[in-house]
């Protein structure tokens, strides 16, 4: 323990925070200069990492929800040798590996993806429930902590509710969450907007709360060592901070705990710029230095955490020679690879809703894909994710020999706990609900698809034909909403999200299987409620057929030289085809039918492709229980789409589908229609 340069190195994040927002013109410095002493001492003194290795799975983990305080993570990790001068004095600029808000980066030491409050501290549970999950498989050893950094505006965030008490629930003893209680937000003082005990709040989720003096060395000491030694709860450390610790004015007055320094460099305040650079002991003219006496300090830091991952590595070495069957396993489940899988050999009942059909695939894999997690927001019974947790149990505190999540009422909490789990790695998140509740999810959808995640969204009850519920519960503009993700491109130029509507039981499988082995973005599975009539199988077996699903869109019906082709995806392609037997019964018609799972993947493919499959010199109809965009897409401004425009009605899923016109009867009618217009 050397006071000086613990205090040198926390002046030196507060500095190169400073400086950072300052040369960007852009950013929040206020946040990062009461938080720096915190960050200091957990790093040097607590956090477990190899530096050679940033990537090591064993590493602790360090989740940032407040976001717009990147400049503390950039200063500390650029202490660390994770950054070079010139990538923290091109914060915020075109090209820089120091963006507004950390976007996940786990060479340099960004765990996730934050910006949107909430979500980084709840994303960091779920990396601590994925760490128990390994942990009761492979033992005790792998015993690294998870630890959250939350500020006044994540702790406001209504996800901090489900966040908190799952946690709490859990027993997360190995999830640490620091709050920067500065009493300052962007706009106001947090007086203005709530008068709860945070910490009573915390405690009745069953938290061990501990509240110091955050600028005080010793106390920070003291209350990560209590929260590591803790056996069966999460800990909170409420940090009493000052906003802008270390400005001063012109005149060298302090000028700290100010509301406008919290989103604007100081130079814009009252504060003074080059006079607080000099007095937290910055060189003006070169303020991105690092200290020469901080310099030694952190050389030695990382010499000494080096020898300290050293020696757990022999540990683990000398588990795996011990155990070399788990051994295998733990690299296996870490790899992301999957295990031979027989999809094929899922049977199914003629008929069966997609929903009941993705019951007996999770009954298969929760027997076959021991890494995997599936959470439902307390509709097991009726997501049909109860396939899974017949053949395991749920996870519970002090036993997470299970492997379902029962998450409540929580459809963002879960979704988010999911990104934390993929981040964490070795864990499989499958999340689940009615599709109208992705409303619910779609703040951490984003963020899955921006980090490129692979977490795997199940929902139900896909249409008006929920029936009885009503319109609050039948979704219409969902499968719009969730499909333009498909059009939307992550960083590596691929599409964000892959959305899958299967037409049967077949082709559930075959969406299950897709999913699966999309590794690197989130996939929805989009299913239905109702039974669908099995589509007609031409030759091999219906599985077979449908595999060319993994195309994005094939013909279930095919004939030479249609006159019209219908295009249609989910338990609307049922129903062409019944419409198709009355147009070629009754109207002598030729006609060609193509499932189209997904968009995003049949766009994918080669242009002739394409073509063969939806030919744009023939008649095209598309049917969809959504908004008509959802396929206009695909037909044209030639053909026609028959979809939905109005919310649903309460009444049988029979009666909204005749009220609705989406029998096969008023389908054929439909296309009849559009006929005489081409």
């Amino acid at each position: 323990m050397n006071k000086k340069v613990d205090q040198q190195s926390a002046d030196n994040i507060r500095a190169l925070a400073v400086a950072m927002v300052e040369k960007a013109n852009s950013g929040h410095p206020g946040g990062p200069m009461g938080g720096a002493d915190f960050m200091h001492i957990l790093y040097s003194e607590f956090f477990n990492f190899d530096p050679t290795d940033m990537t090591w799975p064993f590493r602790d983990r360090f989740f940032m929800d407040a976001g717009h305080l990147s400049t503390l993570m950039y200063a500390q990790y650029y202490l660390l040798g994770n950054y070079k001068k010139e990538d923290v004095a091109n914060f915020r600029q075109w090209g820089s590996i120091t963006p507004g808000h950390p976007e996940v980066d786990v060479q340099r030491g960004i765990e996730n993806t934050s910006g949107p409050l909430g979500q980084g501290h709840t994303m960091g549970v779920g990396a601590a429930i994925a760490a128990k999950f390994l942990a009761a498989r492979f033992g005790d050893w792998m015993n690294h902590k998870v630890y959250g950094f939350i500020s006044d505006g994540g702790v406001q965030e209504e996800i901090s509710q489900g966040a908190g008490r799952i946690a709490g629930h859990l027993g997360l003893n190995n999830f640490i969450m620091f709050y920067d209680s500065n009493d300052i937000q962007l706009s106001t003082p947090t007086d203005e907007v709530t008068t709860e005990d945070t910490a009573m709040k915390y405690e009745s989720w069953g938290w061990k709360v501990i509240t110091i003096d955050a600028h005080n060395h010793d106390e920070i000491r003291k209350a990560l060592t209590k929260a590591n030694s803790q056996t069966e709860k999460p800990t909170l450390i409420i940090g009493k901070t000052i906003m802008g610790k270390g400005c001063v004015t012109s005149e060298g007055k302090t000028f700290e705990g100010e509301c406008e320094l919290h989103g604007q460099p100081i130079g814009h305040t009252g504060a003074d710029y080059t006079k607080t650079l000099i007095n937290l002991g910055a060189n003006p003219e070169s303020p991105f230095d690092i200290y020469e006496d901080v310099s030694e300090f952190y050389q030695n830091l990382l010499e000494r955490k080096t020898l300290e991952a050293r020696d757990k590595k022999v540990e683990i070495s000398i588990w795996r020679e011990a155990n070399p069957k788990k051994a295998e396993k733990l690299d296996f489940f870490l790899s992301g690879e999957l295990p031979t899988l027989d999809f094929e050999g899922i049977a199914h009942k003629a008929g069966l809703a997609s929903r009941a059909a993705s019951s007996g695939v999770l009954a298969y894999l929760a027997e076959h894909v021991e890494n995997m997690i599936v959470s439902s927001a307390d509709l097991s019974n009726s997501d049909k994710t109860d396939g899974f947790l017949k053949k395991t149990q749920a996870l519970k505190k002090g036993d997470f020999s299970g492997s379902f999540l029962q998450a409540g009422v929580a459809e963002l909490t879960m979704a988010c706990i999911a990104n934390g789990i993929a981040l964490h790695g070795g864990v499989i998140p499958v999340v689940a609900t009615f599709f109208v509740f992705s409303d619910y999810m779609k703040p951490a959808i984003r963020l899955s698809g921006i980090q490129e995640l692979g977490v795997k969204y199940v929902w139900t009850h896909d249409a008006f034909r929920v029936g009885e519920d009503g319109p609050t519960h039948q979704p219409v503009e969902q499968e719009a909403q969730i499909r333009l993700l498909e059009k939307l491109k992550n960083h590596r130029g691929n599409p964000s999200f892959l959305a899958l509507r299967p037409a049967d039981s077949a082709e559930t499988s075959v969406a299950w299987k897709m999913a699966l082995e999309n590794k690197n973005t989130p996939t929805g599975l989009i299913l239905s409620r109702q039974g669908i009539k099995d589509l007609p199988t031409k030759e091999a077996s219906r599985y077979q057929e449908a595999l060319a699903a993994e195309k994005g869109g094939y013909l279930v019906k095919e004939v030479e030289n249609p006159d019209v082709v219908l295009i249609a995806n989910g338990s609307e392609v049922a129903t062409l085809v019944a419409a198709a037997e009355i147009l070629e019964a009754e109207h002598n018609l030729k006609v060609n039918i193509a499932s189209v799972i997904s968009e995003g993947v049949f766009r994918l493919q080669s242009r002739e492709y394409q073509n063969s499959i939806i030919p744009k010199n023939k008649p095209l109809f598309g049917l969809t229980a959504g908004l008509p965009v959802n396929l206009e897409g695909l037909v044209g401004d030639a053909g026609k789409v028959y979809g939905l425009e109005h919310f649903g009605y309460s009444a049988p899923a029979t009666v909204l589908d005749d009220k609705f016109g989406f029998t096969g009867e008023k389908v054929s009618l439909q296309v009849l229609e559009y006929l005489k217009t081409v």
